[in-house]
């Protein structure tokens, strides 16, 4: 049966050779320039090249934005670039902007996928892309699954979908409150997400000095809806999250790709789905919703929390970078010391569950306590059965001791 596309974000390579193995079928990614996340690491030329030889030896796509609004002056290289890009092999650029488009077409023979920040919303606007040479639409976020479904099937192009993570207050992400308060281009790569900010509210017959969240929006999660991206034909479920974990990219590429290929199968069922919003709730978030994926989304589309983001149901310990036979070698992104009990992640099935009882340092050294960022070294748990579901790049997780405090009050 045909499914869509498992389309994940990457960071960096880590981010990326964890969302391969964990099941995405393409990774989107940024250079140095010409994209919309300034602040993610991005990735070198060097490592794009790399990038895209251990896509393509796991059967995986590798799209690079170029979704910048562009002024005369950042074209400089552009050209270039391209013709390096089609030189290693990218798959496809994203782009936003119609000169980068015929820019991309008079130098390469690249692969054009429109993105989200055209805000295309019909099928007008879909024959016209098409005509330039576009490939892919990735349509605006204001859509629901079926307006997107009208638009492949009169356009004749395909349509990719964002069906999970962070959502912009702004019409297609065009926004410019980080120009004025910050003098950052948001749609040159530069927005600091000033909508995520606690306010004062004043009009002429009110003053507050409450402050509120008015503009931050919840998060998107798609995972009751992929019956229906199946039944519209999209070609590709787009998770966000350039700037996320290893623990965010994999668990959520785990969930979605059991949720497909469940559903390809004639298998999914109201269980499974019980499962994935638990598993997907393990993670930081702000509060998710189904966006405008069925119906436009309305005021209670609005995170109320005046900071941060709601944490999640454990929180990320580390990766495992290696195996032996008998030990886990693990990468820490927070302290771990002996006694506690910790969850890792496998590419299929459920979580293994164990407690550390022995924790040793690189060299060898019995210890009882690492700092985070850290190289340690614990032996395997017990079973066979578990032991051999543990492998490189699994996300390890340990119970959030802020969300427990909360659940005991």
């Amino acid at each position: 049966m045909w499914k869509p596309e498992l389309l994940a974000p990457a960071k960096n390579l880590e981010r990326l050779k964890v969302a391969i193995a964990y099941g995405a079928d393409a990774i989107y990614l940024g250079g140095q320039k010409y994209g919309l996340r300034a602040r993610a690491d991005n990735f070198t030329d060097y490592e794009l090249e790399q990038a895209v030889v251990f896509a393509h030896q796991h059967n995986a796509k590798i799209y690079v934005t170029l979704n910048a609004f562009l002024h005369d002056s950042d074209f400089v290289g552009l050209a270039e670039y391209c013709q390096f890009l089609e030189s290693i092999g990218v798959d496809a650029v994203i782009v936003s902007d119609l000169g980068v488009i015929r820019a991309i077409r008079n130098s390469s023979n690249l692969n054009i996928h429109l993105s989200t920040q055209a805000s295309c919303l019909n099928s007008y606007a879909g024959l016209l892309w098409k005509q330039t040479g576009v490939k892919r639409l990735i349509v605006g976020r204001e859509l629901t699954i079926a307006e997107a479904g009208a638009i492949r099937e009169k356009s004749g192009i395909e349509v990719e979908m964002f069906t999970h993570g962070a959502m912009c207050m702004a019409y297609s992400g065009h926004c410019t409150i980080s120009n004025f308060t910050a003098g950052r281009d948001s749609n040159r790569g530069g927005c600091i997400q000033s909508c995520r900010l606690p306010y004062h509210l004043e009009t002429e017959e009110n003053k507050s000095d409450d402050l509120v969240s008015f503009m931050s929006s919840r998060d998107l999660w798609g995972i009751y809806q992929i019956g229906e991206f199946f039944q519209h034909q999209i070609c590709s479920l787009k998770i966000e999250g350039r700037m996320k974990s290893s623990f965010y990219v994999g668990l959520t590429c785990k969930v979605y790709r059991q949720l497909i290929d469940a559903y390809a199968a004639g298998t999914l069922n109201a269980e499974m789905l019980q499962v994935a919003a638990r598993e997907l709730q393990s993670v930081p978030n702000r509060d998710y919703f189904s966006g405008s994926l069925e119906t436009p989304a309305s005021k209670d589309s609005v995170f109320g929390q005046l900071s941060g983001i709601n944490t999640g149901t454990y929180e990320y310990l580390g990766l495992v970078v290696d195996t032996t036979p008998d030990e886990i070698v693990l990468q820490l992104v927070e302290p771990l010391a002996l006694g506690e009990e910790i969850e890792i992640i496998p590419f299929q099935g459920e979580a293994i569950r164990g407690r550390v009882d022995r924790l040793f340092s690189i060299t060898g050294e019995s210890v009882e306590f690492m700092r985070q960022d850290s190289i340690v070294r614990i032996p395997k748990f017990s079973t066979a059965t578990k032991a051999a579901n543990i492998a490189k790049y699994n996300v390890v997780r340990f119970k959030s001791a802020v969300k427990e405090v909360a659940n005991a009050i």
